[in-house]
């Protein structure tokens, strides 16, 4: 099985969907030479690069910005890519595990380490390309973010991998092999759908600082399974865990036409109530199928593992990702809509049946037709994603690019976009 040695693991900055190749005497069956599998690097590096196109093009093409609320655009299919692929080299890197117990205890540790960087990149400490500053106030520190959703995935998705591993390797009955792990996304989607549509959501209130002072405001809900930006338990979960304080402060629902489109600093004050709170996509309630979506994920990869022939592994693909597919869109059709704030059972399936699609693609163009010249620039990417993630995030490329001038500091290219696209 020396064609099925991938890779994941070994790459610089491969932390990023947090797979590391383990010691060669636990994790490998053969001391015979692996062969990589490069479309999965590629594939991380697409994820990559989708990420800093959308974050950078989505002021200028709003059409490849995240959707402000249901529905699904270019920017939409980045974190489940991301957690999918997280999953697949998962499935790979543990194809044996021998020591469960040390194999947990890494699993946790690197877990921790994700999530704390996470806070560190996201919770607030790093200011923006305007006021290259540092330091936040603990009041308000986000606690979730991009690491910490992937560190959740990566956890649950690991652990189902090193616990409940294939007993008998019987091609014809992958399903049956795994029953255990699918029983589990089965089960985290059961209860994101249960608090979703069976928790009531009081009205509620909640103030925001302001030069003048705070102002209090109030959203009248006393519903139940309310999916709208205002009244959905998910929110309500966030809020009393986590804080109203500790959440995202710029969601994007604030470019729906309710709140004018206008997700700045500023909201005016005619909009709706709910316009002005805060809301976390990457919350309590929607990393469960988030998680979900990592363990779909690990079935790829068992494919990949199991399956020698390069059409045996595009066939079991291309079924289980049209099968993905079909029942997201049936969801959808019977009411359930597509939301990556609310990570709902459709979106998941229908991200993660994409996913396995452009998997299979890229699979057929690099690891059989040998297209991997053309990919260099993703593949290295994917080898580097951690490190990119870090440049991008904190800002450190942009501070590098500000320090490019014409005549004086306030001509550089970052502010020169920044006045003529982002804040136009």
């Amino acid at each position: 099985m020396a064609e099925n040695e991938p890779l994941l693991g070994s790459n610089n900055g491969g932390e990023v969907v947090v797979a590391e190749r383990e010691s060669e005497a636990t994790h490998r069956k053969t001391t015979t030479p692996s062969s990589r599998v490069v479309s999965i690097d590629v594939f991380r590096g697409i994820c990559v690069f989708l990420m800093i196109l959308v974050d950078y093009a989505g002021s200028v093409f709003p059409s490849v910005a995240h959707s402000p609320w249901n529905g699904v655009r270019l920017a939409d299919f980045v974190m489940p890519f991301f957690l999918f692929v997280v999953g697949v080299s998962l499935a790979i890197v543990n194809k044996i595990v021998l020591d469960r117990t040390g194999a947990t205890l890494k699993v946790v540790i690197r877990t921790l380490k994700l999530f704390v960087l996470g806070i560190f990149l996201q919770g607030g400490y790093l200011h923006g390309i305007t006021g290259l500053t540092y330091g936040v106030d603990i009041e308000r520190i986000r606690w979730m973010g991009i690491l910490q959703r992937i560190a959740v995935g990566y956890i649950v998705a690991a652990l189902c991998e090193i616990w409940l591993p294939c007993q008998e390797m019987k091609r014809v009955a992958l399903f049956r092999n795994y029953i255990c792990q699918w029983c589990i996304m089965f089960l985290l989607s059961a209860i994101h759908c249960g608090l979703i549509y069976g928790l009531y959501v009081p009205d509620w209130q909640f103030s925001v600082s302001q030069s003048t002072g705070s102002t209090i405001y109030e959203v009248k809900c006393s519903v139940r399974g309310d999916l709208g930006p205002a009244c959905n338990s998910a929110a309500m979960i966030d809020r009393y865990i986590l804080g109203i304080d500790h959440l995202y402060a710029k969601p994007v629902y604030r470019n729906m036409k309710e709140c004018n489109g206008s997700n700045r600093d500023t909201v005016s004050e005619s909009m709706p109530s709910w316009c002005h709170a805060a809301f976390d996509p990457e919350g309590i309630v929607s990393s469960l199928t988030a998680a979900a979506t990592s363990i779909i994920g690990l079935q790829y990869g068992h494919i990949l593992v199991q399956f020698q022939d390069h059409k045996g592994r595009l066939y079991n693909w291309s079924i289980l990702s049209l099968s993905l597919l079909a029942v997201g869109l049936f969801l959808d059709f019977v009411g359930m809509p597509f939301n990556k704030s609310l990570y709902t059972i459709s979106y998941m399936l229908v991200t993660s049946g994409a996913a396995g699609i452009t998997f299979c693609l890229l699979y057929l163009l690099v690891d059989i037709y040998g297209w991997r010249h053309l990919m260099f620039v993703f593949e290295w990417m994917g080898k580097h994603s951690l490190s990119i993630f870090i440049l991008i995030t904190s800002n450190i490329a942009v501070i590098f690019i500000q320090g490019f001038y014409w005549r004086d500091p306030q001509n550089n290219i970052v502010r020169w976009i920044v006045t003529r696209f982002v804040q136009k």
